[in-house]
C-alpha cells in the first residue's frame, strides 16, 4: 500500500530527478535557418569560369539566396530564369554611393529585371576615413537622399557597415550617428557581422540598439588571434546562436554568408551550408 508519506517522498524524488535531466523538447524545438544565401563576390574567381556549373554546385549546398551586383550570361532575364531553375533567388544588388541619378535609375531598372527587391550601397562614405562629424553629417543626408530615391522606384535601401563606423569620433560613434540621424521607415543596414566585432563592437548590442532597422546580416566569421582574420561561417569565434535568435526576434529574413579574400569560395560555401544546417538557435 503507498502511504501518503511514501507518495510525497516519490514526488519529491522524481521533481529532483528531472531538474537534472537535459531539456529534449526545448532541444528539438530550437530554431533552424529555414534560408541563407551568400554574397556572388565569395566565388567571384570560380565565377570566371563555367559560371552554371559554379553556382549549380552552391545552390546543392542547400543555399536559397543570392546578393549580386550584376548578370551573367546574355541577358538579366536570362540569367533570372536560370537562377530560379537552380533554386536561387536573387535579393539584393549593389549601387554606388555617389553615382547621379541618371546611372542610379539605370541600377534600378538592373535590379528590378532580376527581381531584386533591395538595393545596397557597400561604402556609404565620400572618403575611406577614419570618419569625423562633420563628414557623418554628409553621408547621412546622402543616405536619405538614396532612400527616398530608392522608395520611390520600389526599393528597399541599405547602407553596408565596416569597422571605421565602430572607431569613436567627437562625439559618439559614425555608425550611431548614421542610425540615428537617417529615415527609419526608408534607410536600413545590412549588418555585417564580422566588422562590428573587428571595429570593436558588439554585434549582438549592435543589434538590440536598432530593432527593425536590419533587413539583412552578412554572416562572416573571425579567426581567433591578433590578426582577427576572416574566416567561413562556423570556422571562427563569432557566437551565431544569439544572433540569430535576435535576428529571428526582429523578422530579419536574409543571412548572406559571406568572407573576403578566400582561397576557395566553394569550399567555404560549403562548410558554411554545413555549420548553418546543423546550427539550432
Amino acid at each position: 500500500m503507498i502511504t501518503r508519506r511514501k507518495f510525497i517522498t516519490g514526488s519529491a524524488a522524481a521533481i529532483i530527478a528531472t531538474a537534472f535531466v537535459p531539456d529534449v523538447f526545448s532541444v528539438n524545438s530550437a530554431r533552424k535557418l529555414k534560408d541563407f544565401g551568400f554574397i556572388s563576390g565569395i566565388i567571384g574567381n570560380e565565377l570566371k569560369g563555367d559560371w552554371k556549373a559554379v553556382l549549380n554546385q552552391a545552390a546543392s549546398f542547400g543555399y536559397t539566396e543570392i546578393e549580386t551586383g550584376n548578370f551573367l550570361g546574355d541577358s538579366a532575364e536570362s540569367y533570372l530564369a536560370f537562377l530560379k531553375e537552380i533554386g536561387l533567388i536573387p535579393v539584393a544588388g549593389g549601387i554606388n554611393f555617389t553615382s547621379g541619378d541618371d546611372e542610379l535609375l539605370l541600377t534600378f531598372g538592373l535590379l528590378h529585371k532580376l527581381e531584386m527587391k533591395i538595393a545596397v550601397t557597400y561604402w556609404p562614405w565620400y572618403s575611406g576615413g577614419p570618419f569625423k562629424l562633420d563628414e557623418c553629417k554628409k553621408s547621412a543626408e546622402r543616405l536619405n537622399y538614396l532612400g527616398k530615391l530608392c522608395h520611390d522606384n520600389g526599393l528597399k535601401f541599405c547602407w553596408h557597415n565596416h569597422d571605421k563606423e565602430f572607431i569613436p569620433m567627437e562625439k559618439g560613434l559614425p555608425f550611431d550617428f548614421l542610425m540615428d540621424n537617417t529615415d527609419k521607415s526608408r534607410v536600413f543596414c545590412e549588418l555585417d557581422l564580422y566588422w562590428v566585432k573587428k571595429g570593436g563592437g558588439d554585434p549582438l548590442k549592435v543589434m538590440k540598439k536598432y530593432p527593425g532597422r536590419y533587413l539583412m546580416l552578412h554572416v562572416k566569421d573571425m579567426a581567433p588571434g591578433e590578426g582577427m582574420d576572416f574566416e567561413c561561417p562556423g570556422s571562427g569565434i563569432l557566437d551565431f546562436p544569439p544572433l540569430f535568435r535576435e535576428a529571428d526576434k526582429q523578422g530579419i529574413k536574409h543571412y548572406m554568408v559571406e568572407r573576403d579574400n578566400v582561397p576557395d569560395g566553394i569550399a567555404c560555401l560549403r562548410s558554411a551550408s554545413e555549420y548553418l544546417k546543423s546550427l539550432n538557435f
